[in-house]
């Protein structure tokens, strides 16, 4: 004889296991806050411009190099006469030695053409007797005078004075007419030249000069 609480007990028994197995099944555990993955922070991008050094401006009455240059060497020396008042005349002498071993067909000096709005420079002071018409013959040493751009490749906003030849070891002193114009204190470039190329200086750099005016 079948006992039928026995049979309800062992029934119930395996029902309560299968609804703990499926409760245990559908709760799922959070994840503590140890566990919780964070991003990392990120930077925002800086869309800014990097800042571009500026170029230090040229001073006044300055000259750019040529494109060409001598490696020929020669040394230097110019003399600028302190005592130029307004409206008088005064003189700049420069002396060259030509210091390699072979001859300079044409001695170049450059400055800037805006140096004429302080002081102007000539190779010779005109004079009435030298001008005027039928005067005496107009002798000149140098081999051009020319106001840029010219016809040989002189650049604009340049005054190139020619000499020549130098030969070497021959040292050539050149004086120039300075009449001041401007009752101011000034400094241009001088630059040397064997036609349109820059002389070397003993030294090595290019042969050019910064010229203080009183």
């Amino acid at each position: 004889m079948v006992d039928l609480p026995s049979v309800a007990r062992l029934l119930w028994v395996p029902a309560l296991l299968v609804a703990l197995t499926v409760s245990a099944c559908s709760v799922t555990p959070s994840p503590s806050p140890s566990m919780v993955a964070s991003a990392p922070a990120t930077a925002a991008p800086n869309n800014s411009p990097t800042p571009r050094p500026t170029a230090t401006p040229e001073p006044p009455l300055s000259l750019a190099l040529p494109a060409e240059s001598d490696p020929r060497s020669i040394t230097f020396a110019v003399t600028v006469q302190s005592d130029l008042a307004p409206t008088t005349s005064g003189h700049v002498e420069v002396t060259v030695t030509n210091a390699s071993d072979s001859t300079i067909a044409e001695l170049v000096l450059r400055w800037p053409t805006a140096l004429k709005e302080i002081i102007s420079l000539a190779p010779f002071e005109p004079t009435d007797i030298r001008i005027s018409e039928g005067g005496l013959v107009l002798y000149q040493e140098w081999t051009k005078w020319v106001e840029g751009p010219g016809e040989t490749g002189e650049p604009s906003g340049t005054t190139s004075l020619g000499w020549g030849p130098l030969l070497p070891g021959a040292t050539l002193t050149i004086t120039l007419t300075a009449n001041r114009i401007a009752n101011q204190p000034s400094a241009f470039d001088l630059q040397f030249l064997a036609g349109e190329a820059i002389l070397s200086t003993e030294a090595g750099p290019a042969a050019e000069l910064r010229v203080a005016l009183p």
